[in-house]
C-alpha cells in the first residue's frame, strides 16, 4: 500500500471516529512497549496493586499487542470525554464519580469502536481487528501516549490539552498498516503538584503511580473487604470512585465539556436525598443502576460504601 493510500485511510478512520462521537483519535505503530514493564512489575512487587491480583498477571501481554492479535500493525486509540459538571442536586448525599453518571462506558464505547472497526473492514477488506474498552490486559494509558493523545499527569491519568483528563480510552488493534502519529513526549504539568497535595488519602506517588491501598476509587470499587477505618473519615461522601485529583487539575478548568448524552446522570438519581440513599433497597439498586458501571460493585458493597460515607464523625 502506498503512503498516499495509508494517509487516506487513516484520515477517514479519524473522521469516522469524530462522526461516531469520539473527542480524540490517534494511531500508533504496533510495537512492544517493553520499556514500561519494569514500572508495573515494581509497582506490583511493592503491593501497590492492593487486592487486584489480576494486575500482577500477564505482564508482557499488557505491553505487546501481538500477543492479543498476531500480525497487528496499528493501534487506533480513541478518547471520549466525560467532563460533566456536578449533577447531583441534593446536598449532603453520597457522591458518584462522574464517569459512572450514565450508561456503563464499556457498553457505550464498545458500540462506537465496533462501528469504527466495521468501517475499517469496509475500507480495507480482509482486515482483522480487536476492540478493547478498559479490558483484556492492555495498557490503555501507555497506548494513548503512543498515539499522541496526551501526556501522563502526576495523578497517573492521561491529560489532553483540549479536553483535559476526564476522558475514557478505547482501543482497536488492526493487522493493517496505517499512517502513525507521533508519540506524545512532552509533559505540561510543570511544577504543579495540586493533585498530589489535594488527594484526600495521599495515594499519589511521586513517580506518576497510585498506591491502590490508599486510593478511594479502588477502596470503593475493587475492594471486597471493609473500608479501612482510617480511610472512612477521608471519603468525603464518595461511594463510587473519586475525582478529586482531576477536579483540582488546572488542565480541566477550561476543558471542553462532555458531548455524550449517554453519560448524563438520570434525573431520579440526581434528585435522591440522603434518606433515599440510606434506604436504598436491592430492587431499587437494580432499577437505578442496571445499565450503569456502578452495578459491578453489587448491592452489598455499594451499601457498605454508603454506610461508610454517611457515617457520623467520631
Amino acid at each position: 500500500m502506498t503512503e498516499t493510500e495509508k494517509r487516506r485511510i487513516s484520515l477517514l478512520i479519524k473522521d469516522k471516529a469524530r462522526e461516531t462521537g469520539f473527542d480524540l483519535c490517534g494511531i500508533a505503530e504496533a510495537r512492544s512497549l517493553s520499556e514500561y514493564l519494569p514500572v508495573l512489575k515494581k509497582w506490583c512487587g511493592q503491593g501497590m496493586n492492593a487486592d487486584m491480583a489480576f494486575l500482577a498477571r500477564d505482564f508482557e501481554k499488557r505491553f505487546d499487542p501481538s500477543l492479543h492479535l498476531p500480525g497487528v500493525k496499528s493501534v487506533v486509540v480513541t478518547g471520549l470525554s466525560y467532563n460533566l459538571e456536578m449533577m447531583q442536586k441534593e446536598s449532603g448525599v453520597p457522591l458518584l464519580s462522574r464517569y459512572a453518571y450514565g450508561i456503563d462506558y464499556h457498553e457505550v464505547i464498545r458500540g462506537k469502536l465496533d462501528s469504527i472497526l466495521g468501517f475499517i473492514k469496509n475500507l480495507a477488506p480482509g482486515t482483522t481487528g480487536k476492540v478493547f474498552v478498559d479490558s483484556g490486559t492492555i495498557a490503555e494509558k501507555m497506548w494513548a501516549k503512543e498515539a499522541g493523545l496526551g501526556w501522563q499527569g502526576r495523578h497517573s491519568i492521561i491529560i489532553n490539552d483540549t479536553i483535559g483528563s476526564f476522558f475514557l480510552i478505547g482501543i482497536i488493534l488492526i493487522d493493517h498498516e496505517l499512517l502513525h502519529d507521533k508519540p506524545y513526549i512532552s509533559d505540561h504539568c510543570g511544577d504543579c503538584r495540586l493533585c498530589i497535595e489535594m488527594c484526600p488519602t495521599g495515594a499519589i506517588n511521586e513517580d506518576k503511580t497510585i498506591d491502590a491501598r490508599k486510593c478511594i476509587a479502588n477502596l470503593t470499587i475493587e475492594n471486597r473487604g471493609p473500608i479501612p477505618e482510617e480511610i472512612v473519615p477521608k471519603l468525603g461522601r464518595r461511594v463510587y470512585g473519586c475525582d478529586r485529583c482531576q477536579e483540582v487539575c488546572p488542565w480541566n478548568s477550561k476543558a471542553l465539556p462532555c458531548r455524550t448524552p449517554e453519560f448524563l446522570l438520570d434525573d431520579e438519581i440526581s434528585s435522591m436525598t440522603a434518606n433515599d440513599w440510606k434506604s436504598l433497597t436491592e430492587q431499587k439498586f437494580m432499577e437505578l443502576f442496571s445499565r450503569s458501571a456502578i452495578k459491578r460493585v453489587k448491592y452489598d458493597r455499594f451499601v457498605r460504601n454508603i454506610k461508610a460515607a454517611l457515617a457520623p464523625d467520631p
